[in-house]
């Protein structure tokens, strides 16, 4: 029997919850405010706890390849309709969301404590959550842009929030400059920047919805899986790949990918639980999903006979330029939240270039499930960085690592976490999760069988490198070698450096244990995920799928488990650790070199380390083109055009009829006799005008 609750069907209330709960907190948190100052953060967490519990009942849903599928009305003059759609992409996806940002809330109690704005913190973070959650049940494209703006309202909100703009909120170093623009940002001009930039992809992500719409007369992605005959129409008048990439320009600008980047960098001056949230949980995640939810059914298309290669193509090559790109400008920089802002952006790039290469495979599944894998990995353990990083500039009072060093033993649990974090981030061989996702992540790449296979294999792997190299760095700066000569000072001064307090560290500790503890069942974990995946992906899509690599694979975790695996992947995912750590090794842990000596020792290298420092000049080069650039066109044409030749010319008329009452003033003289003289003068002319 079928019931049903103020018109939401009873069975699919907790999927509604999800969602739902978030946005109800965010309404609570003010009025908890009034009750207590630490109200608000205790009712965060206790509806993001409520959120994830209400996702973690989905999750027999996607085990046995199940879905909720709930509508209700919306706009009933155009037939639309709000709605849920719980199947296995979405409930996974839920549960990681709603998990790691109950920790994260936790982890803010204690971060957060002490300061003069937490009711408005914890609205922004529980808006935030409710806004993930809402893309990643949404059954239509249009609620789904609901969620999509959400998320860049609470960004812009939170990556501000500091909005006094004090000197030790701000990123990048005093001073310098790059191309003659500073390179040193204030909260209040991160967060314009990156709601900016984010507009971009929103924009393009839009045109492609309503593009589609045109054909289709639904947003909903049942009904478009369906019912393909839209995209036979599309492809007639050449807009079916046009559409697909418009979309994911909004994938673009939310995941922080090439060229719609540089955004992501400057959102570390908000609160470093936002820059978890945002790295792990929500917003850049929002463009990976939002691939993966589109992958299938373009993926369908191209099996019914339409050509969606190009738009394979285009996902696959902006993630691993992306992926390449941040690494290089990881491994130079200083401040600690920025090599980690790097990093994500970096493996959000593998994500999409798994989710491309997947669509140009004979195997979508393989490619699907390692880039998926990698967003679960990924969550977990950029989660924990971030926050250990927190506890970190919460302690030291700095986000440059250069005045960190030596930390080890007056941290240890927090040393021990980001090792065990960082692992996960190099991919440490057989013990991580990075190292079961990124070798799924070659595997697909080589084995894709497209043209463009082995170069992105190439890119792939060197990107590894410089991700365990950085990460080797990082730890190394941090945690070895000598105290700065900050912490000194802080020392003297009679501060004592210590480890962070429990609801900070329990957090990224749960997580960075889980790193490695999924890490150790990593190949049947995979195996999981890739059986949940084949099922939906067969079911919703009608994309088959042999037997792959995984299923041999988990069939041999002991012993013979390199059976089925690609040997050329794995040494190469084997080799790529090995030599980043070792670099990092030698230069950060033992100390046995000075990078500051090598990069000097010839111009080559200075070059490239300058280049990289700054960025390749994209993020300045962007701003002369569309900020500074028509700032100076306007100013000029204001100067040289409008006030000069527009107001001159305004001057013209105003001139003439101050002469010309000049002239008629000074007809007014008072004496009657002139008027006389004057009025018979015009006559005589009009009778000689009659006349003549």
């Amino acid at each position: 029997m079928d019931f049903s609750f103020l018109g939401f069907n009873i069975g699919s209330l907790n999927v509604w919850a999800v969602w739902i709960l978030p946005f109800v907190g965010a309404l609570v948190i003010p009025a908890a405010a009034r009750v207590s100052k630490a109200g608000p953060g205790y009712v965060a967490v206790a509806f993001a706890l409520v959120s994830a519990i209400s996702a973690a009942t989905l999750l027999p849903l996607a085990l046995n390849n199940h879905e909720i599928h709930s509508q209700i009305p919306w706009i009933p003059s155009v037939g639309l309709k709000a709605g849920v759609l719980a199947d296995p992409l979405a409930v996974l996806m839920a549960n990681i969301v709603g998990w790691i940002s109950f920790l994260i809330f936790v982890y803010s109690l204690g971060y957060m404590k002490g300061d003069r704005d937490l009711m408005r913190f914890f609205f922004w973070m529980a808006f935030f959550v409710g806004s993930m959650q809402l893309i990643v049940l949404s059954d239509n494209f249009l609620q789904l842009f609901f969620g999509w703006e959400g998320v860049g309202l609470a960004s812009y909100a939170l990556i501000g929030f500091w909005y006094r703009d004090k000197k030790k909120d701000h990123v990048g170093t005093e001073g310098r400059t790059v191309l003659g623009l500073l390179d040193y940002y204030s909260p209040t001009q991160s967060g314009m920047k990156s709601f900016i930039m984010t507009k971009v992809g929103d924009i393009m992500m839009l045109s492609g919805m309503f593009l589609i719409f045109a054909f289709a007369g639904t947003f909903g992605f049942k009904e478009l899986a369906s019912n393909t005959s839209w995209a036979t129409a599309m492809s007639a008048h050449n807009l079916l790949i046009p559409a697909a990439i418009l979309l994911f320009g909004g994938a673009v600008g939310k995941s922080a990918q090439f060229p719609l980047n540089e955004w992501l960098l400057e959102a570390m001056t908000g609160p470093t639980s936002v820059s978890a949230l945002i790295h792990a949980a929500t917003m850049v995640k929002a463009g990976v999903f939002l691939v993966a939810r589109l992958g299938p059914l373009f993926f369908a298309l191209a099996a019914a006979g339409l050509d969606m290669n190009q738009f394979f193509e285009v996902v696959a090559w902006v993630g691993a330029i992306t992926a390449f790109l941040l690494a290089t400008q990881g491994m130079v920089h200083t401040e600690i939240k920025k090599v980690l802002a790097y990093s994500t952006g970096s493996q959000i790039g593998y994500m999409m270039l798994a989710l491309g290469v997947a669509g140009l495979s004979r195997q979508f599944v393989d490619g699907y499930t390692a880039g998926f894998f990698h967003l679960i990995s990924h969550a977990m353990f950029k989660a924990s960085l971030f926050m250990a990083a927190g506890s970190l500039l919460h302690v030291v009072g700095s986000r440059f690592m250069t005045d960190m060093g030596g930390l080890r033993r007056l941290m240890p649990k927090t040393y021990i976490f980001m090792w065990a974090a960082g692992l996960g981030l190099m991919g440490a061989p057989f013990i991580s999760t990075g190292f079961w996702s990124k070798d799924a992540i070659f595997g697909a790449v080589y084995q894709s069988g497209s043209s463009w296979a082995l170069p992105l294999f190439i890119i792939a792997a060197i990107t590894a490198v410089m991700t365990t190299f950085y990460t080797t760095r990082l730890i190394g700066m941090v945690f070895f070698g000598n105290k700065s000569k900050h912490i000194e000072h802080l020392e003297k001064e009679g501060y004592h450096v210590h480890e962070a307090s429990p609801v900070m560290w329990i957090p990224y500790g749960i997580l960075a244990a889980l790193t490695i503890g999924v890490g150790i069942l990593g190949l049947a974990f995979e195996h999981q995920i890739h059986d949940i995946f084949t099922a939906y992906l067969a079911s919703d899509f009608g994309i088959k799928s042999s037997v792959g690599a995984v299923a041999t694979q988990s069939q041999n975790l002991l012993g013979g488990f390199l059976e089925g695996v690609n040997p050329l992947a794995l040494s190469i995912s084997l080799s790529a650790f090995a030599v980043g750590f070792v670099l990092g090794y030698i230069f950060y842990i033992g100390r046995f070199a000075d990078p500051a000596k090598v990069v000097n020792s010839n111009i080559f290298f200075y070059a490239i380390h300058k280049f990289f420092l700054n960025r390749w000049y994209l993020d300045a080069l962007i701003n002369w083109t569309f900020v500074v650039g028509p700032l100076y066109v306007a100013r000029g044409i204001y100067r040289y055009f409008e006030d000069k030749v527009m107001e001159g010319f305004n001057l013209v008329p105003e001139k003439t009829m101050a002469g010309g009452a000049r002239i008629m003033q000074a007809t007014q003289t008072g004496i009657s006799q002139s008027y006389l003289y004057i009025f018979g003068a015009g006559i005589l002319i009009v009778l000689l005008l009659l006349f003549i």
